[in-house]
């Protein structure tokens, strides 16, 4: 797979300014705002494993207007008293929370992490998920994206979004967690709601972001024919005159608006070759973050997959010259 979006010294200055609705931070403002009027924890249920240096428990905490949302939450279990820092995890298109034993790099590292479960999805790939989404839209291509699209305030985005930030709220609020020390991270969707979590939720210090997805959808949905900004394109090859709305809808999910938002440390990731995420839509979100404390890493020869392991190490220290 070759080169096929801007070259890397364009990236580097790439600073669009994307569609942004002149309501997006009331709309915002108002959707966390009943979101909180629900306790973030509902529920926090040890659960025994065979993993004899963590302590895992299986978390319910209220999400958009306080529909309930599983995650794991997982830590050391010799702390001596610690409040630990706390990282916050999202997960990729179609995937659940699966199995408690199945992400422990962050819990290993010696912090807190809880994993954040995505609602309606987990049926793709992995070892599923246990959070529905009660509400229902109308009609939608296959896929997420464009689930009541055309009205924001219907929008599957904005479920899911307000429940990246609410889970930010229901870290802080659990045990051992020092709530001062709060990071964010994910790759492609989870690089996606990290960055919204981080644009929505000022109490994110730091947020680690790869191969992100919901970023600058115009650019996106132009230049790739993958999955999942496929489906704004099949969506709109049938619904022929509905392309305003539906671009005017996606603005309020856009990561560019919500980076520009975002007030934490940043670390992203991004591959040239990625025609999943292509990398014009992660730099200009990057380009945007206000704090000057920020870096990327760019992988020439990578596609979807960025850095992977090697990512995974320069998170790490990213992370732990911050939060310690």
């Amino acid at each position: 797979m070759g080169l096929f979006d801007l070259p890397l010294t364009e990236l580097r200055r790439y600073r669009p300014e994307v569609r942004e609705p002149a309501d997006f931070d009331r709309f915002w403002a108002d959707t966390l705002a009943a979101a909180r009027r629900h306790a973030p924890l509902v529920a926090v249920e040890p659960v025994k494993t065979q993993l004899t240096l963590l302590e895992t428990a299986d978390v319910t905490f209220a999400g958009f207007d306080g529909h309930p949302v599983r995650a794991w939450y997982t830590r050391p279990a010799d702390r001596a008293g610690q409040a630990l820092p706390v990282v916050v995890e999202y997960l990729g298109y179609g995937r659940g929370r699966g199995l408690p034993h199945e992400r422990l790099v962050w819990s290993c590292a010696g912090y807190a992490h809880l994993l954040m479960d995505t609602r309606g999805q987990g049926a793709q790939y992995g070892n599923g998920g246990h959070t529905p989404d009660p509400v229902g839209s109308p009609p939608a291509a296959p896929g997420f994206l464009t689930r009541g699209v055309e009205d924001p305030e219907q929008a599957y985005l904005r479920r899911l979004f307000t429940d990246a930030a609410r889970a930010v709220d229901a870290a802080a609020a659990l045990p051992d967690v020092d709530a001062g020390r709060i990071a964010v991270v994910g790759n492609s969707q989870g690089g996606g709601l990290a960055i919204a979590a981080a644009g929505l939720n000022d109490a994110v210090r730091v947020l680690l972001s790869s191969a992100a997805l919901f970023c600058h959808y115009e650019r996106s949905v132009a230049i790739t024919d993958t999955h999942p900004y496929a489906e704004v394109v099949q969506y709109l090859s049938v619904h022929r005159e509905a392309e305003e709305r539906v671009l005017a809808g996606l603005s309020y999910f856009d990561g560019v608006n919500l980076a520009r938002r975002a007030r934490a440390s940043a670390h992203f990731g991004a591959g040239l070759r990625d025609r999943t995420c292509p990398p014009s839509g992660i730099f200009a979100a990057f380009n945007h973050l206000p704090n000057p404390d920020k870096d990327i890493e760019v992988y020439p020869y990578n596609g979807h997959e960025g850095g992977e392991a090697l990512h995974t190490a320069r998170q790490l220290s990213f992370l732990r010259a911050r939060l310690g």
